[in-house]
């Protein structure tokens, strides 16, 4: 049967993923979606309760599966697990950042607390991941890195200060990155999806009327997890350093770099819009 990442599949063999943020969400389903391909995987959590079930999930289907209760924001924690699963399956061929939580508010409505919370998870627990698995990845000359992003990174809508900084932040370190480890083989994707359906909101911290937004912008998307993490595989086995999601929001991506000032202002006014009909429901 051929396996439908098969460019994936062509380039690494050996088919050894690590995913952090594993245990819910896009982590999840890429975890769902690189099991079914015959993967070996390595899953990151610091949800001990739903790692557990997630790994007895695809054990049960199967699947060869490690799980690793840990906090990305612990280096040490991140740094040990990659370590051991590489060492179990001699070696390492994809690592996926993916573990990361949402924040609203404005600049100065944002706590300071928040700011560090959110950065040690969103961008730190990127670089962390990163510094754990490139070694592994450049063992062989080869190695992909996928780090998760949003296109928040360069939409920059006001009222998530907090957030878009974080993902700016990842765009920029894997686009840094896709320069540092080119003459090693090792390619980087920066993952940049919309609003899709996921439990990002959990543990987001911030304003309830930004929350409540984002909710419904969810709540209203037809793109799941599910396709989500199908685009991701099929654009990464691609060889693509820049992965905007849906297709339709490529488009987005192209007006912020062609035209940035009317893109910013379309977002405001898009902005004001949104919580203007959050304001005034329509009555039933």
């Amino acid at each position: 049967m051929t396996p439908l990442f098969e460019r994936l599949a062509r380039r690494f063999p050996a088919k050894r993923a690590f995913i952090t943020g594993a245990s819910s969400g896009l982590g999840l389903e890429l975890a769902r979606a690189l099991g079914r391909d015959g993967w070996t995987l390595g899953l990151f959590d610091r949800n001990v309760e739903r790692l557990a079930h997630v790994e007895e999930e695809l054990s049960t289907a199967g699947l060869t599966v490690l799980a690793y209760p840990g906090d990305v924001t612990n280096s040490d924690e991140l740094t040990v697990a990659v370590n051991s699963f590489a060492a179990t399956h001699d070696g390492l061929d994809v690592m996926i950042n993916n573990a990361g939580v949402a924040g609203g508010g404005a600049l100065m409505e944002v706590p300071l607390e928040d700011w560090r919370w959110i950065v040690d998870i969103n961008f730190m627990g990127v670089v962390h991941g990163a510094r754990a698995a490139i070694p592994h990845l450049q063992r062989n000359g080869t190695g992909l890195l996928i780090n998760v992003a949003s296109a928040a990174a360069f939409a920059s809508a006001p009222g998530m200060s907090s957030y878009n900084a974080t993902k700016a932040a990842v765009l920029s370190l894997s686009e840094t990155l896709s320069g540092e480890l080119r003459a090693a083989g090792t390619q980087v994707s920066v993952v940049m999806p919309t609003f899709f359906k996921t439990s990002l909101l959990e543990s987001s911290r911030g304003p309830a009327a930004g929350r409540e937004l984002a909710a419904q912008e969810m709540e209203n998307s037809k793109y799941v997890s599910t396709q989500v993490a199908r685009d991701v595989l099929l654009q990464a086995g691609a060889g693509r350093l820049y992965i905007v999601l849906p297709r339709s929001a490529r488009m987005l991506w192209r007006l912020k770099r062609w035209a940035p000032l009317f893109f910013l202002k379309r977002v405001l006014a898009v902005r004001e819009k949104m919580r203007a009909g959050q304001a005034n429901p329509p009555q039933a």
